[in-house]
């Protein structure tokens, strides 16, 4: 039975502290969270110890694992003390504010010998899983472009302020969801995204974050993409359109798949949802015994937050900005 602590006890701990309990290999010892009450609340719903300082919660508890899910501009702070003391870490999206950030983490978990994953969920998403299969497999041909839009009242008054700070968050919507899609487009083709052309807007009615990006991408297997990510008042939206030489498939996240070979779209089944978070949980005990990296490493995803970075700095410049395959704009 692995012991796992979680630092920080915001809603995406919930999904973490939800999959621990379910977990017939791993036992949630304690929860820390600066907010006093906010930390004992999540004690009492899933019986464990609450803490205010992570340092202490880690120091006392001795646990094999640690959940990082903290605001962006705490996660290398947390990671290299955690890494320090010997956990093995799953740190939640995005794995920094930016690539130097990234490398310090790295460095610490290979340092002391353990086991970093980043916490990108997509990868566990049935339908997500079923369109890289049929990409694999060609079934429509060559994979020649992907489509990528999201759509979210990013700057709701329900959410916390740190995310609206660049300081903190290291940007906005592109930072904190623009990632999801990168680490889809790269997981989907089996690549890495070398080349990007950005514009982003700041008119959010708070906070001095980007509220929208749209960007044009080329990834070394040749794949044109584009992302469309906007956080202003409107209807919700979360799809991806990859379209092939010989159809077309669409993703409409957590609803299903479809596919056109050339007329109407139809829906293709998938497998029954399984949480991702369990299904994470489980990739990162696999890497533990195996001795192997996990699928989403610390260098991978140092590579989804670098293209981020690429992208706030295309629209700087006002140019294509070039992502060298070690992740680093340039």
């Amino acid at each position: 039975m692995y012991r796992v602590v979680v630092i920080g006890a915001g809603e995406i701990a919930n999904s973490h502290l939800e999959a621990i309990g379910a977990s017939g290999e791993l036992q949630a010892v304690a929860v820390a969270d600066i907010d006093a009450d906010r930390a004992r609340a999540a004690g009492r719903r899933f019986g464990v110890t609450p803490y205010v300082s992570y340092r202490e919660m880690v120091e006392r508890e001795q646990p094999d694992i640690a959940v990082v899910a903290l605001p962006h501009h705490l996660h290398r702070e947390a990671a290299v003390f955690a890494a320090e003391h010997g956990c093995h870490i799953l740190l939640e999206k995005p794995m920094a504010r930016n690539e130097a950030e990234c490398d310090a983490i790295i460095r610490a978990a290979q340092q002391h010998g353990v086991t970093l994953m980043v916490g990108h969920t997509q990868h566990f998403k049935p339908e997500n899983r079923r369109a890289k299969e049929l990409t694999k497999t060609g079934a429509l041909g060559r994979l020649v472009m992907v489509n990528d839009t999201r759509h979210l009242h990013y700057f709701r008054e329900e959410r916390p302020a740190w995310f609206l700070e660049r300081a903190k968050a290291g940007g906005g919507i592109l930072m904190n969801l623009g990632v999801h899609s990168v680490d889809k487009l790269q997981w989907l083709t089996d690549s890495r995204v070398v080349r990007v052309k950005a514009s982003v807007s700041h008119f959010g009615p708070r906070g001095d974050v980007e509220g929208s990006g749209l960007a044009y991408l080329e990834t070394d297997s040749g794949v044109a993409a584009t992302i469309s990510q906007s956080g202003y008042k409107g209807a919700a939206k979360d799809e991806t359109e990859l379209i092939f030489t010989g159809g077309m498939l669409k993703l409409v996240s957590g609803k299903g798949l479809w596919m056109s070979d050339g007329g109407e779209y139809r829906r293709v089944a998938v497998e029954e949802e399984v949480d991702p978070f369990a299904l994470q949980f489980a990739e990162l005990l696999q890497a533990i015994r195996s001795g192997s990296e996990p699928e989403c490493s610390g260098a991978y995803g140092k590579s989804v937050v670098c293209v981020v970075e690429a992208m706030y700095r295309s629209h700087r410049l006002g140019a294509e900005v070039e992502v060298a395959q070690g992740g680093t704009a340039r």
